[in-house]
């Protein structure tokens, strides 16, 4: 299976937990965090820490 380089979030759920902070950064698992807890957040995707380490984020 292939690695997961993309996170979505927003529609009152969202593909990360607040457990998964080195993967998709502080910011990345608070708006998964406030949307899983029914937050307004508009919609939206986090790249993980581990795709721009590998040199794909500019």
């Amino acid at each position: 299976m292939a690695k997961k380089y993309v996170y979505f979030f927003g529609n009152k759920k969202a593909d990360g937990k607040g457990d998964m902070k080195d993967l998709l950064g502080g910011k990345g698992v608070g708006l998964a965090e406030m949307t899983n807890l029914g937050i307004p957040v508009p919609p939206g995707f986090t790249i993980t820490t581990e795709a721009c380490d590998n040199g794909a984020c500019p």
